[in-house]
């Protein structure tokens, strides 16, 4: 595809210096990556500008430029306003422009993304549709798994994932649509068939800055034209904010406030939740969830309300909610054979860690012995709030690393401990997770319950740059047969 072709009808391109039919084989932000005849975006960031490193792309390969500024160097540039929503679109129209293939359906929010996803997916296919999944824990065309790095990947990887499960006859996807991707002009010019607004709460602060430009992220979903219809969230407290700028068709769930689509009768147990779905006081339908917790209530309720829009009955949304049995590192119990229960989950911030130590405690017989930590280099704050939730909600808590990455663990412990002192709670500190899990397992009696919180589906640690093998549920299990052995 030529450059001519790429660029049509982008309304970021400025010109192209010369060689409009220069063909392009690649596309790459990576000055480093060899290729050939590749397409490099000089993407400026907040500390480097890539528009420097345009000689070494050139050297590995690429055969034409994107920037936001000429170049002296002697090759076809395409100069645009924004480099970012450019590649977006050069990478759509590089693939055949996939998403028009198929019906994208959006969830943004702080937390229920990744689950919402997995609850829609089972929907879709309880309906007879062959459903994809973009997100946290990886992307999945109908069952088979795709390599993916970020919640949103980048546009170059995005629309390859695209493109493959459009020809592999997806025909819905459902993306977790984080506020870095938004933020970062990742989704210019993709229009959501429907897109979800499920709550907001404190994370990523490390790189938003305040509370305020992390919703205004957020907000761009229904702000920009992106999508034809909206659901939104209404027990949240940003959500007035949020449908004042929605100006599609609009369909509002909730549970206390009153709402198109809405939960009654709500029984919570360890095994699972069930309730009473209701669409206008119209239509309802009894629902028994695998997945525990009320809020997974408000999951299943955004699922649904997803499903109705883009036209799927009550009685294939109840077949695909109850067929969920369990979903990557959220509220999962794992199989253990012991006294005591196990449960991995990734809440990572702190509203995250309240919510599952309320749902647990809710059934919990005896003790709730909390493993957590808090991850390097990201939004210090939260640390010793999540050390007073622990001290309030958990009856032991075992303060450990969580991917430290360029931060000296201690450090990061100490901050949490700030947070769980004044609680007067019972806690230790042991860095090495592995270890921090062995002495909950050793210390945990029948009716307790171990909760494992901050890594979720995660294989890895991430310390100084480098992932090492963790897996805790694979860690679990080691763990188990070693206390076996010993004993």
């Amino acid at each position: 595809m030529n450059l001519t072709q790429l660029t049509k009808d982008m309304p970021e391109l400025i010109r192209v210096t010369k060689g409009a039919d220069t063909e392009i084989r690649v596309l790459t932000a990576d000055s480093r990556a060899k290729c050939d005849a590749g397409l490099f975006f000089c993407i400026r960031g907040g500390t480097v500008d890539a528009h420097r490193f345009a000689p070494q792309a050139i050297a590995n390969g690429c055969c034409a430029l994107v920037v936001e500024y000429e170049l002296d160097i002697d090759c076809p540039q395409v100069v645009v306003t924004d480099v970012r929503a450019a590649m977006t679109r050069i990478a759509s129209a590089f693939n055949g422009h996939p998403e028009r293939r198929m019906k994208l359906i959006g969830i943004t929010g702080t937390k229920g993304k990744t689950t919402t996803t997995f609850l829609l997916k089972s929907i879709f296919e309880a309906a007879g549709l062959r459903c994809g999944i973009i997100g946290t824990t990886g992307c999945i065309a109908g069952s088979t798994k795709l390599p993916s790095r970020l919640t949103t990947p980048d546009p170059i990887e995005m629309f390859e994932i695209l493109r493959i499960m459009a020809d592999a006859g997806v025909e819905v996807v459902c993306m977790e649509v984080s506020a870095h991707a938004l933020y970062l002009r990742k989704l210019v010019g993709v229009t959501f068939e429907a897109a979800a607004y499920t709550n907001l709460s404190q994370d990523h602060l490390d790189f938003f800055g305040t509370m305020e430009k992390y919703f205004e992220a957020k907000r761009l979903l229904f702000t920009d034209d992106m999508v034809r219809n909206a659901t939104v969230n209404v027990d949240e407290e940003t959500a007035e904010k949020v449908c004042a700028g929605v100006t599609c068709p609009l369909l509002t769930y909730g549970i206390s406030n009153p709402a198109d689509l809405f939960a009654r009768d709500i029984e919570i147990t360890e095994s699972g939740v069930s309730f009473t779905i209701s669409l206008r006081n119209l239509h309802a339908e009894r629902i028994h969830l695998l997945l525990t917790g009320m809020f997974n209530v408000y999951n299943a309720l955004v699922a649904a309300s997803c499903a109705l829009i883009v036209g799927v009955g009550l009685a294939d949304i109840k077949k695909g909610l109850e067929a969920v049995v369990s979903v990557p590192g959220r509220v999962e119990m794992l199989d253990t054979a012991t006294p005591y229960r196990m449960i991995l989950d990734y809440s990572h911030s702190p509203d995250a860690l309240e919510n599952i130590l309320q749902t647990v405690r809710e059934f919990c017989r005896g003790r709730i012995i909390l493993v957590f930590g808090c991850g390097g280099d990201r939004d210090k704050g939260k640390r010793p709030m999540m050390g007073e939730i622990a001290g309030r909600l958990a009856d032991y808590s075992i303060l450990t690393s969580d991917n430290p990455r360029f931060e000296d663990p201690m450090e990061i412990l100490a901050a949490i401990e700030k947070g769980i002192e004044p609680t007067g709670a019972r806690y230790e500190i042991i860095e090495n997770r592995r270890d921090a899990i062995r002495q909950s397992m050793e210390m945990a009696v029948g009716g307790d319950i171990i909760v494992l919180a901050g890594k979720g589906h995660e294989t890895y640690q991430d310390i100084c740059g480098v992932k090492h093998p963790f897996d805790e549920k694979e860690i679990v299990c080691e763990l188990l047969d070693e206390m076996k052995k010993n004993n």
